[in-house]
């Protein structure tokens, strides 16, 4: 109880909300040519110190609780403190989503605030590795973490990108595992049906879904993105027919591949596998996800998946390809096709490998159900801590809330890092 009680004393006999307010404005002070401005940040700057030495002088370890209340507010620091009271382990990695989770589109004008940033650049200096995992593109990652954290950071070898949702792992300076092409290792099967859809994920779509949609330029995934804002009455509109439009391709595709395994008269000619096909895909994915049920019962061709009235009746070939292709659908966002083979989990583990981080302890952020299967990895293996958006889906709040209830709001992922580096502040202790 012993740290407790000085947690108490700290926020209760020290101003520490005016220090705090002089730490945020010294780091995050912009680059000016004024010497006014630079003489105020000076004075600043010599107060912040001051503060900080009235608490240095009156704890035992007395620089790590100025450093703690310079980082948090009393919240932060409890929930630090329970952590690491709860797990007695410091957090030696970060796997981060980034849309929705360190940006939103809502409340950062889709960039990743400048607090985030500085403080993702201090849990970096402390030795914490650092994964970026998202479903976007390598190139549009690396880009904007270059722009954000600096060329330097992004290629010191303590920093990895997990990309097109766990595809592939990018992680500058470890020579030959500096990139790792993860989908490479899939069977021919699943590849080859990937390039059938991507070939025809526009050239054979409706008008409307080809004029309003574009593919995402991934490697491998194939991921139809909208022309209009991301959210808009447009965009949900032309995503949802953009997400049948996929299932229907991808069940001719897997029908195509596995032909020659099908024991059924119905389809032994060419001209049978459209139909069919996209019959099986609407009622597999369909029984997944209800969210993709939802868009399918809507459509107007939903009287197509009706022709096979369950999952059961799927040829077993065709079941088994299945079952190894994910279909993602985002309202308003995006539609995909993944592999269900390659997720975040298995970047996020090739990305620690690379970084030689052998006994993870992480934390995970993210918003949605492909960083919802990287926090339950995290949860089966004693791994980590998860937090998300008060905006996540569902299912990721569920979890997060039955497990240490870290949600914090929306465009506020800063105050999770702070938490996070806090806990190893407490850890310093020991």
């Amino acid at each position: 109880m012993e740290r407790y009680d000085l947690l108490y004393r700290l926020y209760d006999e020290f101003d520490v909300e005016v220090l705090r307010e002089h730490q945020t404005f010294v780091d995050l002070f912009p680059l000016v040519d004024s010497r006014v401005a630079l003489d105020h940040w000076e004075e600043v700057n010599d107060e912040l110190e001051r503060l900080k030495r009235q608490i240095h002088e009156s704890f035992p370890a007395g620089g790590t609780f100025a450093e703690i209340a310079a980082h948090a507010d009393r919240e932060t620091a409890f929930t630090a403190l329970d952590l690491f009271a709860r797990y007695d382990r410091a957090i030696n990695a970060l796997v981060l989503d980034v849309d929705e989770t360190l940006r939103s589109a809502g409340q950062t004008d889709n960039e990743i605030p400048r607090e985030t940033l500085h403080i993702l650049t201090e849990i970096y200096e402390s030795g914490v590795p650092i994964v970026i995992c998202t479903g976007q593109t390598l190139e549009n990652v690396k880009g904007f973490m270059i722009q954000g954290l600096g060329n330097e950071l992004v290629h010191s070898g303590n920093l990895s990108i997990v990309y097109e949702a766990g595809n592939g792992v990018f992680t500058p300076g470890h020579g030959s595992r500096t990139k790792r092409l993860l989908y490479q290792d899939l069977g021919p099967d699943v590849r080859e049906t990937f390039e059938t859809v991507r070939s025809r994920a526009l050239s054979a779509a409706p008008e409307n879904v080809r004029r309003g949609c574009h593919l995402q330029g991934n490697e491998f995934n194939v991921t139809l993105k909208p022309n209009f804002e991301t959210g808009s009455a447009d965009a949900e509109a032309v995503i949802d027919d953009g997400l049948v439009h996929l299932i229907d391709v991808l069940g001719a595709s897997v029908v195509e591949r596995v032909v020659d395994e099908i024991d059924d008269p119905k389809i032994d000619d060419t001209e049978d596998h459209e139909d069919h096909g996209a019959a099986w895909a609407r009622a597999h994915y369909a029984a997944a996800d209800p969210e993709i049920q939802e868009v399918l019962e809507a459509s107007e061709a939903a009287s197509v998946a009706g022709e096979t009235d369950a999952s059961t009746d799927i040829p077993d070939p065709v079941a088994s390809l299945f079952d190894r292709i994910d279909v993602a659908y985002y309202r308003g966002d995006a539609a995909e096709v993944g592999s269900l083979e390659l997720d975040k989990v298995a970047g996020v583990e090739a990305a620690l490998d690379v970084l030689d981080v052998p006994d993870p302890f992480a934390l995970v952020m993210g918003d949605s159900k492909s960083d919802l299967r990287v926090m339950e990895w995290t949860a089966a293996n004693d791994a980590g801590v998860a937090a998300a958006p008060e905006h996540a889906s569902a299912d990721v709040l569920s979890h997060v809330l039955d497990r240490d209830e870290l949600v914090f709001d929306r465009g506020q992922s800063a105050k999770m890092l702070r938490t996070a580096y806090v806990l190893n502040l407490f850890a310093r202790l020991e």
